[in-house]
């Protein structure tokens, strides 16, 4: 086959498939060494891995990333230092500074519960893996109190 990139889930689709342990070994590049000593049925089963192989699909690390990037970015959109510094705001005794830490905190909530479901449906194969812009779009919106 020719060579397509490769991206950090190979290993992982390859156990998926039964062909974990085999002598073949592989790079970025696509360029899969080994196939030669492989039978037939393993040889095929290795091109159909290769075939769905997506080298741009997230990790689990990319989403968290992308998604806590977010929170920090809303925080700081209201003069926060980040996520956690605006939350930290929720006991306070000015009744305004609580009132917005608590419905940042309520969002904040409310988006990663949204992103543990989305991605715990990926997982058993109720939705396609999404990319991380189409889950960040996906997010509810932020209102801070009047």
């Amino acid at each position: 086959m020719g060579t397509r990139r490769i991206g950090p889930y190979f290993g992982d689709e390859l156990a998926a498939a039964g062909l974990a342990g085999l002598p073949i070994s592989w790079g970025e590049d696509g360029i899969v060494t080994g196939r030669e000593l492989l039978m037939a049925p393993q040889q095929a089963a290795l091109d159909a891995v290769i075939a769905a192989h997506d080298p741009q699909r997230p990790r689990l690390g990319d989403y968290r990333s992308a998604i806590q990037a977010h929170v920090d970015a809303t925080a700081r959109a209201r003069d926060y230092d980040s996520g956690v510094s605006c939350a930290s705001w929720v006991a306070s005794t000015n009744p305004a500074w609580a009132a917005e830490a608590q419905a940042f905190v309520a969002w904040r909530d409310s988006v990663w519960a949204h992103v543990f479901g989305e991605l715990a449906k990926v997982e058993t194969g109720q939705r396609e893996q999404p990319t991380i812009t189409a889950l960040l779009e996906e997010l509810p919106a932020m209102a801070w109190p009047a």
